[in-house]
């Protein structure tokens, strides 16, 4: 009985030891490092520059997080988003701060928190008068050559017939002679296009006429969307401003934006040609200099930079692109994703978040 009891006894202990040995256990994986090295990347408004008096948005939401938290860290800068991304696992980061975009690409590299700011790509432009050659520049492009060509095709498409219904009835006016045969063909259906008639060449025969009457009837349609879009061309070149209003009028044209944003993969969609460089500033002296066409980037800085540099003459288009959310990068095995998770949501709750974009952005 008493082996038996001492059994009993050792199985009781056990239980009660080997739980708490395995609760103490996962505490410790959990554990947050004694000091926590914090990438800060990004542009104002989220990130000021090292030494500023300002420190920014994405700045003050992680002081008043980590204040719940009393955790001890110290900052350590970058001069891109990229170059801080890519150094959260070459440079023992434990967590990047700043107006990181939440994208499909990046999170199957990286984990990030849960957005603290929503934010859009916007375009900005000049507001500059455009010159003579910016003028009439539209109807020297690839596109009106492509609409020319395809008109003289149809006309001689058109020609054609005529010259092979007429030919044996109406010799005199469409030779047997391919050449003048044709021409004379094609001819008649720029008098018949454009409602001018001359009269002096007519179908006799019935196909002369079967066509005749149907290219009447297709070039109604055919002409009042030419006229419609030289039309568009002229109002749009006698505006005499250079504002971009819709990605759409940028296609073909060069933007500028920040290399390797989100914003690059944008432009490629929508057929502009982007241009890379380092910092928003970069970018907007080549908008000054004329040696791109626009500005593309994400819209709150670019209000921001807008509202800090006001006696440049540049616009905002209404119109927002490619929705997407700021959040803090984090490595793939990161502990703090679910602290950081919760205490976003407390700031946000407690309208802490909003008070402090609202100390930056007037929205």
């Amino acid at each position: 009985m008493t082996n038996k009891y001492y059994c009993f006894i050792l199985v009781i202990f056990s239980f009660l030891i080997f739980p708490s040995f395995s609760n103490a256990q996962t505490t410790a994986d959990f554990s947050v490092p004694d000091t926590l090295l914090v990438g800060v990347a990004g542009s104002q408004p989220f990130v000021y520059p090292q030494g500023s008096n300002e420190k920014g948005i994405a700045i003050d939401i992680w002081e008043s997080l980590a204040e719940k938290k009393d955790w001890i860290y110290i900052y350590k800068f970058f001069n891109t988003v990229d170059e801080a991304i890519h150094a959260l696992e070459n440079e023992g980061l434990d967590v990047i701060v700043g107006p990181i975009s939440i994208t499909s690409e990046r999170i199957e590299y990286w984990r990030f928190s849960q957005p603290f700011y929503n934010s859009s790509l916007a375009i900005v432009s000049r507001q500059g008068k455009l010159n003579l050659w910016d003028k009439i520049k539209p109807f020297f492009s690839l596109n009106l050559l492509y609409a020319v060509f395809v008109f003289v095709f149809i006309l001689s498409i058109v020609g054609t017939l005529f010259w092979l219904a007429e030919r044996k009835e109406s010799p005199d006016q469409f030779p047997k002679d391919p050449v003048n045969g044709i021409g004379n063909g094609m001819w008649m259906a720029i008098v018949t296009m454009t409602t001018v008639g001359y009269g002096d060449k007519a179908p006799i025969t019935l196909m002369g006429r079967i066509i005749a009457g149907s290219w009447m009837v297709i070039s109604i349609i055919f002409a009042t969307s030419m006229v419609a879009g030289i039309a568009s061309t002229l109002t749009l070149s006698s505006m005499g401003t250079s504002v971009v209003t819709n990605i759409e009028e940028l296609s073909g044209k060069e933007a500028a934006t920040i290399g390797n944003s989100p914003s690059v993969g944008f432009l490629k969609e929508n057929k502009v040609k982007p241009i890379g460089v380092n910092s928003l500033e970069e970018a907007m002296e080549m908008l000054r200099k004329k040696e791109v066409d626009a500005v593309v980037y994400d819209r709150p800085q670019l209000l921001f930079y807008l509202a800090e540099n006001q006696k440049d003459k540049f616009h905002i288009a209404q119109a927002e692109y490619y929705k997407q959310g700021y959040g803090f990068a984090f490595s793939m095995d990161s502990k703090l994703v679910y602290d950081v998770n919760r205490l976003l949501l407390e700031l946000a709750e407690e309208q802490d978040v909003a008070g402090i974009v609202g100390e930056y952005l007037e929205e």
